[in-house]
């Protein structure tokens, strides 16, 4: 019987499939049904200091819309405030008491003082983990890159001083080289890395000539890349390494984990084929480790790294050389061109 147990952040789970932060989370039913799939662990949704922001200032514009028009008007009421991130903190402690796996805190913030404030709100909610949201939109190009990962590096710092429990950082690929932004976390202690977070991009409305932000699901090729990083980072950190985006089955758990990966994280897999995805994913991971005689996931994780393989360049190729040096082969692939 194959062994599907590994360990992230310190934390041991019964195997290495974790529901990642989304909307799906914030329904107790949903969380539960997830533990019976056989999840290991939760990311709960995001708490994001932005949106608090904009749910203040809506507030205040609206309870002060009429607050001049009539002499006793300011002082009718008492003074109203917005809870602040209050709301999120006690769903999640409803979420961490509905299941029995670990359940990860998820923190988008904005300012230096936000990061180190709501990181030690949300470790007093009793989860057993925190997992950080690190990029950058850069709209300056003033702004230099090494500015924006000291930036970065000096928040995480913060963090981790602040709080007793693990802490995880979730990255954007959108660094000149990530392997330098992880190991420098590393080396101040990081517990895992999250590869990668899927960013919103902006499409055009070309027939109302106007800005959308449609909300876009991975789809497998974007596994491409976590496993590339995966595959580059296995033996090179202590950190554990956990694959996100493009992660639909057992294969492609499978994958992660011969590239080097410790856990995966999925989302878009239980959107487009329902939250008991899970079950099968396990099921095919199992399958194919008692068919291949492997006991533990030790036995095979890294296999495929770049540390394990001969071919030392099958992580470090950005072309399609093989494709330019046989070009009839494409011919073969695709016989309409």
């Amino acid at each position: 019987m194959a062994n599907l147990k590994t360990k992230y952040c310190g934390i041991e789970l019964k195997n290495p499939v974790i529901i990642g932060a989304s909307n799906l989370v914030t329904n107790v039913d949903n969380l539960k049904r997830m533990e019976d799939a056989g999840a290991a662990a939760i990311v709960y949704k995001s708490l994001f200091e932005e949106q608090i922001q904009l749910e203040n200032l809506q507030m205040f514009e609206q309870m002060d819309e009429y607050s001049g028009r009539y002499a006793e008007g300011s002082s009718l009421f008492p003074d109203v405030e917005h809870a602040g991130p209050e709301e999120h903190l006690m769903n999640l402690v409803k979420a961490k008491k509905a299941v029995d796996i670990p359940v990860f805190a998820s923190l988008n913030a904005v300012n230096f003082e936000s990061w180190v404030e709501y990181s030690k709100k949300l470790e007093q909610t009793g989860v057993d983990g925190l997992e950080i949201n690190f990029y950058s939109v850069p709209t300056d190009v003033e702004i230099m890159g090494k500015a924006i990962i000291n930036e970065k590096l000096d928040i995480f710092e913060a963090v981790k001083k602040a709080v007793n429990i693990p802490v995880s950082v979730k990255l954007s690929p959108f660094y000149t080289n990530p392997l330098y932004v992880i190991k420098e976390m590393d080396k101040l202690g990081a517990n895992g890395f999250v590869l990668f977070n899927k960013l919103f991009q902006p499409e055009i409305d070309i027939d109302k000539e106007e800005m959308r932000f449609p909300y876009n699901l991975s789809n497998h090729d974007d596994s491409r890349l976590p496993l590339r990083f995966a595959g580059l980072l296995y033996g090179q950190i202590d950190a554990g390494i956990c694959s996100s985006r493009g992660i639909f089955t057992g294969e492609d758990v499978i994958s992660m984990l011969l590239a080097g990966a410790t856990c995966v994280q999925v989302v878009s897999t239980l959107y487009k084929n329902g939250i008991e995805q899970v079950t099968s994913i396990l099921t095919d991971i199992e399958r194919w480790m008692n068919d291949k005689n492997y006991k533990t996931l030790d036995d095979f994780r890294g296999k495929l790294s770049r540390e394990h393989i001969d071919d030392h360049f099958a992580y470090r190729r950005a072309q399609y050389v093989d494709i330019l040096m046989k070009s009839d082969e494409i011919f073969k692939k695709y016989p309409t061109v």
